[in-house]
């Protein structure tokens, strides 16, 4: 057998300046692709809420623009209209509501040290009851851990009313912007966006669409309409007491009860806590405890809105629902709770419509192959 030469230096040297080359360019891509994603997510930072927020307002809006764009005008004077209605319907209700709020704002912020001392006190003296019965949760402090919670939260309160002032102008602004071209233009953008899909998945993809932003039209409206009532529900029990702070209170009621399961618990609170510190024990503080629970959780959520409104769009097992949740909070605090069900349902029609997809594409390849045997 005729014995291959062996590499020349020349080769070897070759050789290694391409390796070293290669690697070289590969760290180059790589730290240039992770300082642009670290650019990408600082100048994006702040504005995940505005167009979570805008395409909210989007799917809100969506049905009175179509509602008046039958009239045979063009869209973008429709828009034009809705706009001018609710900026219209702002202004009124801020003007009805502004003198009361800044007056209940200041009060309530006054008087949330007194209601914290209070509930320690309570706390104390419930734990004092309970460690004389089941001596094994002496260790336990619950009173100081209340404390320490009511402490922060009344400074995360008082620091943070400058800003969100501020953060509220800047939403005020960008959310009607991107509002505005989201339903101008979104549509078309998303067509066009679905015509870059092969051929073979053009149609899944439009039904992905069609099905996805059908899902989310009804679950937020339905979600946005089902806070709202419970937010009057609550108000309107309220009010029937001497309880103060009713309005507050129900808003609180209403904007916690769109976290699922654990938002109507944490909505109460507040309006549990004050009742025991203002009314005492009586029948008048017996009477919150009913509206709470009763009738704007049993009767009127479960009962009456969650058949009607969510059942038949989430449609979602609990435990997807409570997962959904965790991971939510765990990634973006209160507002992944919120949006952690929506978005779980959209990971689930994906999935099936992908499923049903395959299915079908490899039953007419199944099919087509028999056929030219």
């Amino acid at each position: 057998m005729e014995n291959r030469p062996g590499l020349t230096r020349a080769q070897v040297l070759l050789i290694y300046l391409v390796f070293t080359a290669a690697i070289a360019t590969g760290l180059a891509l790589f730290s240039s692709a992770s300082n642009l994603i670290s650019l990408l997510q600082r100048a994006s930072s702040g504005l995940f809420l505005p167009i979570l927020l805008s395409l909210i307002l989007t799917f809100l809006l969506e049905p009175v623009v179509q509602f008046i764009e039958r009239e045979e005008i063009s869209r973008t004077f429709a828009i034009f209209v809705v706009y001018v209605l609710v900026a219209m319907l702002l202004f009124l209700f801020v003007a009805w509501i502004a003198p009361h709020w800044e007056t209940m704002w200041l009060a309530l912020r006054a008087d949330l040290p007194r209601y914290i001392t209070r509930a320690v006190g309570l706390i104390r003296d419930w734990q004092d009851n309970l460690q004389s019965h089941f001596p094994v949760v002496e260790t336990f402090d619950l009173s100081t851990k209340t404390r320490l919670w009511g402490e922060a939260i009344l400074a995360t309160i008082l620091a943070g009313t400058p800003k969100s002032a501020l953060r509220i102008g800047s939403l005020m602004v960008l959310v009607p912007l991107f509002s505005f071209f989201f339903l101008k233009d979104g549509n078309r953008l998303m067509r066009s966006f679905i015509s870059l899909a092969p051929n073979r998945h053009f149609e899944m993809a439009l039904d992905l669409y069609y099905y996805i932003s059908r899902q989310m039209a009804h679950f937020i409206r339905g979600r946005i309409l089902e806070a709202v009532i419970i937010g009057v529900v609550v108000m309107v029990g309220l009010s029937f007491t001497d309880i103060r702070y009713a309005p507050l209170l129900g808003i609180f009621a209403g904007v916690s009860n769109l976290v699922p399961y654990i938002g109507p618990v944490v909505g109460m609170i507040p309006g549990i806590l004050i009742a025991m510190v203002d009314l005492g024990f009586g029948g008048q503080f017996w009477w919150i405890v009913i509206v709470y629970i009763l009738i704007s959780q049993v009767i009127v959520d479960n009962f009456i809105l969650i058949p009607i409104l969510i059942s038949r769009v989430s449609n979602l097992h609990p435990l997807v629902v409570i997962l959904a949740i965790i991971m939510g909070g765990k990634l973006y605090g209160v507002l992944g709770m919120i949006i952690g069900v929506p978005v779980a349902s959209i990971l689930k029609i994906a999935i099936l419509e992908i499923h049903h997809y395959r299915r079908t594409f490899s039953i007419g390849e199944a099919a087509g192959l028999s056929k030219r045997r």
